[in-house]
């Protein structure tokens, strides 16, 4: 009787160590599921906002020409579009928080626990 009992404690053990062994494999894969779904997320969104900013640079250059053009010297164009930029910089940093900040925050907190 004291080595069924015996026998019994030590598979018991035996398989709440394998177990323990496959819940923490298991994390494991979770985590590493969800660090590989976040980097190429953000991979995929850089990779589409330097493509975006390729363009506007491009966009920002032909519209300073114009804009130059029309006021009779090249160089007008591009103080005026710099202008803008600075402007719109500065609308952005009063208003960071609720534009830029609390999305971003929310997407990888969402992202995290999803």
């Amino acid at each position: 009787m004291k080595d069924t009992i015996s026998e019994n404690i030590t598979m018991l053990v035996d398989e709440a160590g394998s177990y323990i062994e496959a819940k923490t494999e298991l994390y494991k894969l979770k985590a590493v599921d969800r660090i590989t779904e976040i980097s190429t997320s953000v991979i995929s969104k850089l990779l589409f906002i330097l493509i975006g900013l390729i363009a506007l640079m491009a966009l920002n250059i032909g519209m300073a020409l114009l804009i130059g053009e029309w006021l009779g010297r090249s160089y007008y164009g591009f103080f005026i579009v710099a202008g803008f930029y600075l402007l719109l910089g500065l609308i952005l940093y009063m208003v960071r928080d609720r534009l830029i900040k609390r999305p971003i925050y929310t997407t990888v907190i969402k992202k995290i626990l999803k």
